[in-house]
């Protein structure tokens, strides 16, 4: 029996997932991002997830409308103890 490593509930967290999981680290486009959601049988609208994506700090973006490709701008990270008392959370 498969384990589920996490599901998502939203787009935003449905990338953070693909970003820990690094496949955010060659230029990828809007619709390979909608490809591997749909694999995953997560159906995100449209409008959230480009929301999602416009918010997401730790991408960039290029490209022009409609025709946007998105890169990390860092490595996934795992916050430690130290860095969340530090921010106050």
């Amino acid at each position: 029996m498969s384990k589920v490593k996490s599901i998502a509930k939203t787009a935003t967290e449905g990338l953070k997932l693909l970003w820990s999981d690094n496949f955010f680290e060659k230029w990828k486009k809007v619709s390979d991002i909608i490809e591997l959601f749909s694999k995953k049988h997560h159906h995100f609208p449209d409008p959230e997830l480009g929301m999602a994506l416009k918010r997401a700090k730790y991408l960039t973006r290029r490209g022009k409308r409609h025709n946007y490709e998105y890169i990390q701008k860092y490595p996934f990270f795992e916050e430690d103890e130290y860095d969340r008392r530090k921010r106050g959370k």
